[in-house]
C-alpha cells in the first residue's frame, strides 16, 4: 500500500563544501535535478594520529577508519532506546558504501564545534540529522576514492566502491578502506559531493540488528547508573516535601556522624541572577546534600534528615524561551488536584483567547440540525523512566567533567557553567545511554545538582535519585481539559466545529491542526493556569492529550452522523485536500488519509464480524502520521486491548525492524498511560511516590499482537518516537466503547471500568 509522495524522488543530491562553519550558505537546484546545499561543518579532513600502524584515522567528525578496516561511527544524539546508535551509523554506512559488518558505533561526547543539534527530543534526531549524516558518509567515501586515485594515478571517475573496497576495473587494482585510510585522512575535500538516489540504497530500508544489542543483554556498563570513577563518592539529596515549599534550615550534625557518611550540607543549584532557559526547570533549587562511601549509607542518612521547610512567596521568574525573554508567575500556594480541576472548569467557561477562526461558528451552531458537545480530562502523569535520575560530576581547578544520561546537553551547559563559575568551554559533558527518557531527561537539573555537590566536597561524586526522589521532584505531564462542540446539517455533514482547551500550566490546543481546513465554520481557543508544580515535555507533548480527546470525540460525531468512523474522517481529508477552508493548516491531508487507508486494509476493518469490539484513530504530530485499529478482549473481568494494527507514514524508514519496535513500544506505553497513568496532588505534595502506588501496565495487559505497517515513501525521514503514541489512547477508548457501551471522557480509564 502506498500513497503519493509530496514530491518526486530526486535523481541525486549534490552538496558543496566550504571552509566556513556550519551554515547553509546557498541552496539551489543542481544540474542533476537534486538539491545543492553549501555545507561547511566538514571543513578539511586531517589525520587523527601520525601512528599509521595502530590508530584510527578521522575522516570527519562522524567517522574514523582503522587500518584493519573497522569503521567507528560517532553518534552525536543521545540514545535512550530509539535506536540512533544503529540507525545513524546505517545512514553513514549507506553513503560510504561500507561493509556493514565492519561498522561499530560510539556515543559522541557533547562537542558543539563538531556536531549540530546534539539533542534527543521532538522525534527530530533522524529528521534533523538525515542530510548531515549522509553528507558525512559521502564525503568520507570521496576522500577514500581520492586516496586510491592518487595511489594508482587514475581518475576518480574510473573508480567504484562496494563493501568498503575501492576498485579500478581497468587495471584490476583494489584497496580496502583500511588500506586507504591514512592517505584519505590527509586529503582536501572536493568542492562538491554527490549523494545517492533513494532507489540505490542498500543498507537504509533493510532491517539491521541493534549494534549495542549484545552489550545490552550481557549487562555491559552502558548506562549512566553504571558509571564509575576512581575516588568517586555517592551523593543523595533531600528536597522539600511539597511544591510551594522550600528548605529553611536543617541540623545536619547527626547525619555527618552516621557510618559511611563523608559530609552533609545545604546546597543551592542556582545563582541569584541566573535566567533559566526552557529546559532549566526545577522547583527545588535549595536542598540538603548527603555524600557517602556507599549508596545504602546515603539512603539511610537521607531518611534520618530532620529539616525545616517554609512556604514560598508568589513571584515572577525570567525565562529564556529559545532566545525570547519572557516572565512567568510562580504562585506561592500549596496546590491541589481538586482545586486545579475547578479552576480549569471555570476557565473553560470564560472568554478564552482565540487561536483560529474560520467562517461564522456561532451562526452555524444556531442553525444546525444536530449538535454534540463533550468535555475530556486528563491528569498529571509522571515519566517514571526505568533508570532513576543519576549523574556523575567532578569539579576541579581545570574545569567540570560530568557524565550521565541526558537528552539535551547543549541546553544544560550554560546552567552548569553559571553555577560553577566557569566558561562553557570548561564544561565537558560525557553522554551515556539512557534507561528511558520520554522528555524527562531533557530537564537536567540533577546534572547541575551533581556538579554543585562535587564543587563543595572537592571530590568526584555520582548523584543518585531514589524512585521517590524522582516521582516527587517532577517533571510531570501537565493536566488538561478540553471541550469539543460539533454541528451537523440535515444531510449529516460536519458544518461547524469548536475546540476550547485549558490546562495547568498550559493548554493543549493546536489551532491549525485537523480538522482545521476541513470544516467551513471552525473555532479554536485556549487558556492556561499558573502553577508552581514543575511540568514539561512528556512523550508527544500536548499531542498526547489532544490526539486522545479529539479522536475519541470524532468517533462519537461519526456515530451521530450515522457513518463509519474511517469513512467520516476520509471525507474530511478529502475536503481539506480539494477545497480547504482558511489560509493554512499544518498537515498533509493526503498523507493523513493514507495511513487510515493502510490501517483499514491491514486490519481487515471492513470484514471484521459485526460484533467485533474495535476502535480506530489517526493523528498527525512531529511531522508524521499514525493510525491504529484496536480490538479488545475481556480478561479477569475487565476489557483490555487484544490486537493492534498500526499504520505509520514517517517518510523513509531507515531501519524497519527498529522502527516497528519503536511503534510497538509506543503502543504499549500509550495503553498503560491511558488505562492507569495518574498523578494527583494534595497541598502541593504528590500523592504517589513509588510503583506500589503509581500503576504501570503489566506484561499480561499488553496486546497479544501488534502488527506494524509503514507507508512506502521517498520523503525524507520525519518523526517516529512520538507520533504513534497519541492516537493509541483514542483507538483504545473507541474500542472500549464498542465493548462496554460507555464512552470514556477521563483518563485513566481504569476508574470507569472498575465502576461498571
Amino acid at each position: 500500500m502506498t500513497t503519493k509522495d509530496i514530491s518526486a524522488e530526486s535523481v541525486a543530491r549534490e552538496f558543496v563544501t566550504s571552509h566556513g562553519r556550519r551554515q547553509f550558505l546557498k541552496a539551489s537546484v543542481a544540474s542533476t535535478g537534486g538539491l545543492m546545499v553549501n555545507f561547511s561543518w566538514l571543513g578539511t579532513a586531517s589525520a587523527l594520529s601520525s601512528n599509521k600502524d595502530s590508530s584510527p584515522f578521522r575522516l570527519n567528525a562522524y567517522l574514523y577508519v582503522a587500518t584493519d578496516g573497522e569503521i567507528t561511527a560517532m553518534v552525536p544524539n543521545p540514545e535512550f532506546g530509539q535506536n540512533v546508535m544503529t540507525s545513524m551509523p546505517m545512514i553513514l554506512a549507506e553513503e560510504m558504501d561500507a561493509n556493514w559488518s565492519q561498522i561499530n558505533a560510539k556515543q559522541a561526547e557533547y562537542e558543539p564545534a563538531d556536531f549540530e543539534r546534539q539533542f534527543t527530543g521532538g522525534s527530530q534526531s533522524i529528521r534533523r540529522g538525515w542530510q548531515s549524516l549522509r553528507m558525512a558518509g559521502a564525503s568520507a567515501k570521496q576522500l577514500l576514492i581520492m586516496a586510491a586515485a592518487a595511489r594508482w594515478q587514475v581518475s576518480t571517475a574510473q573508480l567504484t566502491v562496494k563493501n568498503s573496497v575501492v576498485s579500478h576495473a581497468a587495471t584490476g587494482n583494489s584497496a580496502t578502506f583500511g588500506e586507504l585510510a591514512a592517505d584519505a585522512a590527509l586529503m582536501q575535500l572536493p568542492q562538491s559531493i554527490v549523494l545517492k538516489a533513494n532507489r540505490d540504497f542498500n543498507i537504509i530500508g533493510q532491517s539491521q540488528t541493534n549494534l549495542e544489542g549484545q552489550n545490552i543483554v550481557t549487562g555491559k556498563p552502558l548506562f549512566g547508573i553504571d558509571y564509575t570513577s576512581e575516588g568517586m563518592l555517592i551523593a543523595g539529596i533531600v528536597h522539600a516535601p511539597a511544591f510551594g515549599k522550600t528548605l529553611s534550615d536543617a541540623d545536619l550534625t547527626p547525619i555527618k556522624n552516621m557510618p559511611g557518611i563523608v559530609d552533609a550540607f545545604m546546597v543551592e543549584s542556582t545563582t541569584p541572577d541566573y535566567v533559566k532557559s526552557y529546559f532549566d526547570t526545577s522547583a527545588f533549587t535549595r536542598m540538603v546534600a548527603i555524600v557517602g562511601e556507599k549508596t545504602w549509607a546515603v539512603i539511610k542518612a537521607k531518611r534520618a534528615v530532620k529539616a525545616n521547610w517554609e512556604g514560598i512567596e508568589t513571584h515572577t521568574e525570567k525565562l529564556n524561551r529559545f532566545g525570547t525573554l519572557t516572565e512567568i508567575t510562580v504562585p506561592g500556594d500549596l496546590e491541589n488536584s481538586a482545586g486545579h480541576r475547578k479552576q480549569m472548569e471555570a476557565l473553560l467557561n470564560s472568554d478564552l483567547p482565540v487561536l483560529r477562526q474560520d467562517g461564522d461558528p456561532d451562526k452555524a451552531f444556531s442553525t444546525a440540525d444536530k449538535i454534540i458537545e463533550r468535555t475530556f480530562f486528563a491528569p498529571y502523569l509522571a515519566h517514571n523512566t526505568m533508570e532513576p535520575m543519576n549523574f556523575f560530576a567532578n569539579v576541579t581547578n581545570e574545569g567540570v567533567h560530568v557524565a550521565g544520561p541526558l537528552q539535551a546537553p547543549a541546553m544544560i551547559s550554560p546552567w552548569v557553567a553559571e553555577r560553577i563559575g566557569v566558561s562553557q568551554d570548561k564544561v565537558r559533558i560525557e553522554v551515556t545511554r539512557m534507561g528511558g527518557g520520554f522528555g524527562r531527561r531533557a530537564y537536567s537539573h540533577y546534572l547541575v545538582e551533581a556538579a554543585a555537590i562535587s564543587a563543595h566536597v572537592k571530590r568526584p561524586v555520582k548523584l543518585m535519585y531514589t524512585r521517590e526522589d524522582d516521582m516527587t521532584n517532577g517533571i510531570y505531564r501537565p493536566t488538561y481539559m478540553v471541550r469539543f462542540k460539533a454541528a451537523l446539517n440535515a444531510t449529516n455533514e460536519l458544518i461547524a466545529y469548536q475546540v476550547d482547551g485549558v490546562g495547568v500550566p498550559e493548554h493543549a490546543v493546536h489551532g491549525d491542526r485537523f480538522p482545521a481546513g476541513a470544516v467551513e465554520h471552525y473555532l479554536a481557543r485556549g487558556g492556561a493556569i499558573d502553577s508552581n508544580i514543575t511540568t514539561g515535555a512528556f512523550r508527544a507533548p500536548r499531542s498526547n492529550f489532544m490526539g486522545a480527546s479529539e479522536q475519541a470525540f470524532l468517533d462519537e460525531v461519526a456515530e451521530l452522523a450515522g457513518q463509519d468512523p474511517i469513512d467520516f474522517r476520509l471525507a474530511l481529508f478529502s475536503r481539506a485536500k480539494n477545497n480547504p477552508v482558511g489560509d493554512k493548516y499544518d498537515y498533509d491531508a493526503e498523507r493523513y488519509a493514507g495511513v487510515l487507508k493502510l490501517v483499514r486494509q491491514k486490519s481487515g476493518w471492513d470484514t471484521m464480524p459485526e460484533n467485533t469490539s474495535k476502535g480506530v484513530a489517526a493523528y498527525y504530530c512531529h511531522n508524521s502520521y499514525a493510525a491504529h485499529v484496536v480490538t479488545t478482549r475481556v480478561k479477569r473481568g475487565l476489557p483490555q486491548a487484544d490486537k493492534v494494527y498500526s499504520a505509520i507514514d514517517c517518510g523513509v524508514v531507515v531501519n524497519p525492524i527498529a522502527a516497528a519496535n519503536m511503534v510497538q513500544g509506543a503502543v504499549v506505553d500509550a495503553i498503560g498511560n491511558a488505562m492507569f497513568g495518574e498523578m494527583t496532588f494534595t497541598d502541593g505534595q504528590p500523592d504517589k511516590q513509588n510503583f506500589n502506588q503509581y500503576r504501570m501496565i503489566r506484561m499480561d495487559e499488553a496486546p497479544s499482537a501488534i502488527d506494524v505497517s509503514f507507508v512506502k515513501s521517498s520523503v525524507d525521514p520525519t518523526g517516529l518516537g512520538e507520533p504513534p503514541f497519541p492516537p493509541m489512547f483514542a483507538s483504545l477508548a473507541n474500542a472500549l466503547y464498542k465493548q462496554t457501551g460507555q464512552r470514556f471522557y477521563e483518563q485513566p480509564f481504569i476508574h470507569q471500568l472498575q465502576k461498571s
